[in-house]
């Protein structure tokens, strides 16, 4: 009978209701910051959800992470084990990219969400340096239940219909704060204004929420001007990068930190700061003139210095760029990117073609407006057109100015700031860069420096990306023209067949199947894989199935199918291997004879409903020893049975050993034999791509006898 099903889920999954789990692991391990995860099924982008201890701008950089990004929590999911980083050093030397971003020593645990075959996302743990060097085992549980919990909640929604929603932006846990009696925080109000230092506090977000009058009075402002503010967005003396940069420091490390800042026109103060899980309390005393806290720390602000925050976010950004392949994927990770960081709401991705721009991304904007702009003529009267027949960036504080430059210019909805940055690569210009704000925007020089930097890392990821997508295109034109576009119908076999490619950011690579007609009931079937994801690969496949097709038809064995073209191969040297697996059919016998040259085993499905690994004699790639043999081995193949024949993408999963995975692919295919054989091929390959993302080609071929010949 079934269960009625949880009241939450009847009204739709929320992701509100992870809240507890993260609340609760949080306060079981000791953690100082705890950030959430989720893979959306069919995505390639793992999405952050939730928030713990952090700010959403210091985690802005990971608001969307690819999923072939080099991280720890994608890692803990590509191997479905814990991942443990017990200090500043061990995260640069194996995970660089991140350690440039987050220099400062704290420990780190990333754990899947699993359930199943299903992998739904990853946490991750942050502990400050004083932490022990390893998990206690109290520790270690902690995680597992959240990751349980967690993966049930997942689990709970698909059974009952109600499919993942995802908020705009990451949620922020509010700290769990004890309620204080109304008596004591006057009385803590009133010890602090009694107080001779400056005393003040910033939330999470670096905003200010406190300060008490002799902090107000040495640091020259009112209250009411810094409360609700970030300080160094308000006082130019400290529009510095070590303000910054120190709050940054205390919040991720939970270690206290200190400097000493010139308020103009030479007094020196000196803040201390120290946080904790909702926030930083703030010392700020008179200073020495000649008092430094650390090497070169006493600061004076130059006229328009550039953000720490900003010049991390350009960093991760251009880690993250150098790593995309093709036009697309620097468009989804330039915006992935640069909208939660650097604070625009839109953004349009623009190429310069044959005189015309055409939109590869966007973000923010309705795709029926930024259709009405791809293909604008760089001769138009528009400020995409004029940034790059220029070359010079442009930027617009408000509307009035936008529009005193552009009358007929387009609003999208209340835009009230833009930047406008051309795309050039050693003065060759490939392209344009639109940011949209909401509110008005002043742009100082600091703020257009970092965005004409950020225009010239995309410009040269945009120009890499270019040259990728002409070599994958020819890749992929070889390899579609090369494999069969129909199978042929044979009396007494059913057959289907299935190609996936890879996933986003790999070349086409050398998988191949083939179908060929004998006679009228026997035929021959070839699965195999080159070595290697580029043309020369793609080009060597076609070769090696324009060779097992003239071989088959000859009426010799799969063994000496594999053997001549083994020969063919050496000759030509190509320096790379191939993997092949040869079938010879026979349906009025109801017999098959197989041969195999390093390829995976095939499944086979028995009517009775058990299925197995062939285990056929081994033998050795093609392209390698020209004088190798191959075994041919006979099998009985009766009406119902099903033979299926794939390459490895089917079956390899990052950190899963591989007999594991094919053992379970055998019994899926067991369990569901009986469906209708188009329907079983979708199914199988549901069933191996569902968990964790996979990064190699999949091909895939069905083979079902008829019944009394069909």
């Amino acid at each position: 009978m079934r269960q009625p099903a949880d009241r939450g889920l009847e009204s739709g999954f929320a992701v509100e209701r992870l809240d507890s789990v993260v609340a609760d692991v949080v306060r079981e391990t000791g953690a100082s910051a705890a950030l959430l995860f989720l893979l959306q099924p069919g995505e390639q982008v793992l999405r952050l959800t939730l928030l713990s201890g952090v700010s959403r701008q210091i985690a802005a950089p990971w608001a969307r992470i690819p999923v072939d990004a080099p991280i720890p929590v994608l890692d803990a999911m590509r191997q479905r084990r814990l991942v443990w980083l017990g200090g500043q050093e061990e995260l640069a030397r194996r995970y660089p990219r991140l350690g440039i971003v987050l220099p400062y020593d704290f420990m780190l645990a990333a754990a899947p969400l699993t359930s199943g075959d299903a992998v739904w996302g990853g946490i991750v743990l942050l502990w400050p340096i004083w932490h022990p060097p390893q998990l206690s085992e109290h520790e270690r549980q902690a995680v597992t239940t959240c990751c349980r919990r967690a993966a049930d909640l997942f689990e709970q929604a698909v059974q009952h219909g109600r499919p993942l929603r995802f908020p705009e932006e990451p949620r922020v846990l509010a700290p769990q704060l004890a309620e204080a009696d109304p008596a004591e925080a006057r009385a803590a109000l009133f010890f602090t204004e009694r107080l001779p230092v400056g005393c003040c506090a910033l939330d999470l977000e670096g905003r200010l929420t406190f300060i008490n009058a002799a902090a107000a009075n040495l640091m020259e402002a009112g209250a009411a001007r810094l409360v609700g503010k970030r300080p160094w967005e308000v006082l130019l003396w400290l529009h510095h990068p070590l303000f910054e940069e120190g709050y940054r420091a205390a919040l991720i490390s939970r270690q206290p930190m200190s400097f000493t800042a010139v308020r103009p026109p030479d007094t020196p103060l000196l803040f201390q700061l120290y946080p904790d899980g909702s926030g930083i309390s703030i010392f700020i005393t008179p200073a020495a003139q000649s008092a430094t806290t650390g090497p070169g720390q006493q600061l004076r602000s130059p006229d328009e210095p550039v953000s720490a925050t900003a010049l991390y976010l350009l960093t991760h950004l251009a880690a993250a760029v150098t790593q995309a392949a093709g036009v697309r994927d620097v468009a989804e990770r330039v915006a992935d990117q640069i909208v939660p960081a650097f604070g625009p709401q839109r953004l349009i991705l623009m190429t310069q073609e044959e005189g015309r721009l055409h939109i590869v991304g966007h973000r923010g904007y309705s795709t029926d407006f930024v259709r009405r702009f791809d293909g604008t003529s760089l001769t138009s009267a528009t400020a995409v057109a004029h940034v790059l027949t220029t070359g010079d960036a442009a930027f617009f504080p408000t509307f009035a100015d936008f529009q005193r430059a552009y009358p007929e210019g387009p609003r999208y909805e209340k835009t009230n700031a833009w930047a406008f940055l051309p795309l050039t690569v050693s003065g060759r210009p490939i392209g344009s860069l639109v940011l949209s704000y909401d509110q008005p925007r002043p742009f100082p020089p600091a703020e257009r420096a970092i965005l004409t930097s950020l225009a010239g890392l995309i410009a040269q990821a945009l120009d890499r990306a270019r040259l990728y997508d002409t070599k994958h295109t020819l890749a992929h034109t070889l390899q579609t023209g090369l494999l069969p576009h129909t199978l042929p119908r044979l009396r007494g076999l059913d057959v289907t067949a299935r190609y996936l490619p890879a996933g986003r950011g790999m070349d086409i690579g050398g998988d191949f199947y083939d179908l060929i007609r004998c006679d009228a009931t026997t035929a021959t079937a070839a699965i195999g894989d080159v070595q290697g994801h580029d043309p020369t690969a793609a080009a060597l496949m076609g070769q090696v199935r324009t060779a097992v097709h003239a071989h088959a038809t000859g009426g010799i064995s799969p063994g000496d199918v594999l053997a001549r073209t083994n020969r063919l191969l050496t000759d030509l040297d190509p320096g790379l291997f191939t993997s092949c697996l040869i079938t010879h059919l026979d349906a009025s016998r109801h017999r098959a004879r197989l041969a195999n040259a390093g390829h995976p085993p095939p499944l086979l499905a028995h009517p009775d409903g058990h299925a197995e690994v062939l285990r056929l004699p081994p033998g050795l790639l093609l392209g390698i020893d020209p004088d190798a043999g191959y075994t041919t081995t006979e099998i009985p193949l009766p009406p119902g049975t099903v033979l299926a024949l794939y390459t490895d993408g089917l079956v390899e999963t990052p950190g899963i050993d591989i007999d594991d995975t094919t053992h379970d692919l055998a019994q899926h295919l067991a369990q569901a034999r009986a469906q209708d054989l188009d329907h079983l091929a979708d199914t199988l390959i549901h069933h191996a791509t569902r968990g964790a993302p996979r990064h190699d080609d999949i091909a895939l071929l069905l083979i079902r006898p008829k019944p009394n010949g069909g």
